[in-house]
Formats: C-alpha cells, structure tokens, sequence
C-alpha cells in the first residue's frame, strides 16, 4: 500500500510534532513516522529529562494550541535566575520584575511538551501518524521521495524532513557531513530534593570542573539538575551511593539550598556539539538536533529545536502558496540560511561561555568577577542577556513572535 503525502516528518518527538501542528491550517498533507509511543501517564516524580522553554518557545505552542495541554499536565515557571562561580565574587542575577515579565520561562519536561504536541496533531485530518513505525530506506527521486517503513508500508513525499534526533538516521542516510567537536564533558542529569526551598530561581554554579545547573520544579524543594563535568567523574558520579552522591552534590553547589537529597534515578549522557553542513538537500531538510547540537547549559536545544521547525514551516507554507515546489532545494535555501545562523549564534555563545568559565587561573577569574559585576551594572546589558534568553531576539519566526489570528 502506498500512501502519497507532501511532508514526511520523520521523527515524532517535540520539534517533529511541532512542524507537524504548523501545518494544521493548510491543505498539505502530512505524515509522521516515529518509533516509539510516549508513555502518556505522568508519575509523581517528574521525568529527569526537561528543557527550560523560553517566552518565544511558549508564544510557539500557544499558537499551536499546545500550551494548555503543557500546563495542565506540569510546568513550573521560574521568576529568576542566579549565576555565580565558586570561589569567587563573579556573581549575576536577572529577575522577572526587572524585566517586567510575568516569568523568564518554564522548566517543562521534555514528554510533556511531546504529548501536549501529539494530543494537538491526533486531532489534525492532514496528518497521518505512523507510531510506532520506523523508516527502512530511503530513496530521493526527481520530483519525490520514497519511505518504506518496517512494517511493509510505504510512503512518497515532496519533502522529506529529517527530525529524528542528534544521530539523525536521516542525516546518514544522505551523507551529510557534521562538524562536531565534544565539549570533552558528560552531563549528570538527576532529580534532587534540598532541605531550603528553592523560591522558583534557576541557578547555575560555575566550578572548575564544569557548570552545574539547579532547574526549579513546582514542588518548592525539588528541582531538576544539570551537571557537566568529565566523563569520568560523571561515571564516578552514577556509581556512588546515594550518600556519597548527596555530599559530594552539596558541596559542589555551595550549600546554597541547604542538604541536597537525590530522588530516583541518575542518568549521564555525552555532551558533543554537531552542527550538519547542510540544513537542506533537495527533498530533504533538517530541524532541531538532527541539524545541530549545542551545549545544555542553558536547556536551549528544545528553544532553538521548535524555532527550527516554526521557521521551516513558515518557509515551505509561503513556498506551497506561490504554487511552487516544496521539496526543492534552492526554494528552501532561505530556511537554510536563516537557521544556520541562529544556531551559530547561539553555539559560538556557548562556547564563548563554557571558554570562559574553563579553568582556574587567577586571572581570568578576576575578568569573570569584573565582567560579570560589570554586567549587573551597565544599564541595557544585562536586557540584552536577558532578552537573549528569553529569546525575544534574533530573527523570530511569525509563531513565536506573538499569537496568530489564523485565517480559516
């Protein structure tokens, strides 16, 4: 049985599904192929794996009627943020009142954003989901392309989008050539219980030995934690007794919620930065982590992940207007360029950051202290930061920009 479509998205994740939702008010037909069904019971204990949405990632799921699904499963908002080193004056803090905002974000688990998104596309008549299916082969025609899935169906579509995560099966397939360098760092993800609450602030040490992130959850004294280090400390880190784990936690982070009790399981993944050499081919474009990976410390890989899929939707609706081709590389090539630069922008911050915070020397530990005292002081920098982060800069796709009226 073959089944004819404009878009094949393959991979079902959250920037997968968030194309898919863009779609929603257009005559263009969609598949979705992904292999594994989320879990849609949420226990008590949050997941370990979240993201910290920022205000242009939450304007994109309002716009795709996402966000209520999110904020009635879990979200926590957090009203500020601290970051400060070790050993050290260097300190900044950014709060939502300064920036008369109602929060800087939410601290939302990466499967609640995905099942918001899913419940949202289930109720789409131009979307086809192929869950759980897994892709075969793939063959890129002239005018088509060609799916054909494991369990014997098979697909043609204009345009074949690659959203299947940081080892993209997709990518391989079309021998693509990443840049990529590992960050030389293992992130220890893990949830933590602390004896003081945590007032909804983000906090973020930095150590010699690599950053370590406290991300807020609704209960005032669990939070979420992100620590890169080296691998073999983060290997060291999983096999430590539960007692171990807490002391050496606690003093890593200064005391600055008092005890700190890890709950559940500890996971450690490898930190890489990957950065494909073409966002596009004909027939085929990549979005969210299968065209590049950045470093977690700000949790921005989700933010820049949906601005992928908003743009390239954006981009291919205007191409499908003007009654042109869709898969076609050089009609796509404005979608290439675009996010090619915003993810530049934002690895070469990252690097900038984990450079400059690398290391023990005396020196630039008195830049950091200054440069950062110097931040907190000089009027508009720290907005510039701080709408950064919150991602209100850059070159924004119309969804995350504000709410859409649609026009049915």
């Amino acid at each position: 049985m073959m089944q004819s479509v404009d878009i094949a998205i393959v991979g079902g994740g959250m920037v997968g599904l968030a194309l898919a939702a863009a779609f929603k008010h257009t005559d263009l037909r969609v598949a979705v192929i992904e292999g594994t069904v989320p879990n849609d019971t949420l226990s008590d204990m949050p997941d370990v794996r979240v993201s910290a949405l920022s205000r242009s990632t939450e304007m994109i799921l309002r716009n795709l009627n996402a966000w209520n699904g999110v904020m009635a499963r879990r979200a926590a908002p957090y009203q500020a943020m601290e970051v400060w080193e070790q050993d050290s004056f260097a300190r900044i803090e950014f709060s939502a009142e300064q920036m008369i905002q109602p929060n800087l974000g939410h601290i939302v688990e990466n499967r609640v954003i995905q099942l918001s998104l899913l419940e949202q596309v289930k109720t789409q008549a131009n979307v086809s989901l192929y869950m759980p299916a897994t892709v075969t082969s793939l063959a890129i025609g002239e005018s088509e392309s060609w799916l054909s899935l494991d369990d014997g169906q098979a697909i043609t579509a204009k345009l074949v989008v690659g959203a299947d995560g940081a080892n993209s099966w997709v990518r391989k397939q079309l021998d693509i050539p990443l840049t990529h360098w590992d960050y030389g760092h293992s992130a220890v993800v893990a949830n933590v219980r602390t004896s003081t609450a945590h007032d909804s602030v983000a906090r973020q040490i930095f150590t010699p030995d690599g950053p370590l992130a406290f991300l807020p959850f609704a209960d005032p004294h669990l939070s979420s934690i992100v620590w890169s280090t080296d691998p073999v400390r983060a290997e060291r880190l999983l096999e430590m007794s539960d007692a171990q784990f807490n002391k050496v936690l606690t003093a890593e982070f200064d005391v600055r919620l008092g005890v700190c009790e890890v709950v559940a399981e500890r996971q450690a993944f490898p930190l890489k930065m990957r950065y494909a050499r073409d966002f596009v081919v004909d027939r085929v474009a990549l979005v969210g982590d299968a065209a590049h990976t950045i470093h977690p410390l700000a949790g921005q890989g989700v933010n820049l992940g949906l601005l992928d899929a908003a743009s390239l939707a954006q981009e291919v609706i205007a191409i499908w207007e003007n009654g042109q081709d869709i898969g076609a590389k050089r009609h796509l090539r404005n979608y290439e360029r675009w996010r090619k630069a915003e993810a530049a922008k934002m690895i070469t911050a990252m690097q900038g950051f984990k450079d400059l915070f690398e290391g023990n020397n005396p020196a630039k530990k008195l830049i950091r202290g200054l440069g950062m005292r110097l931040v907190g002081q000089l009027p508009g920098a720290k907005d510039e930061i701080m709408k950064r982060a919150l991602g209100l800069k850059g070159e924004l796709p119309d969804l995350a920009k504000g709410l859409v009226s649609v026009h049915h």
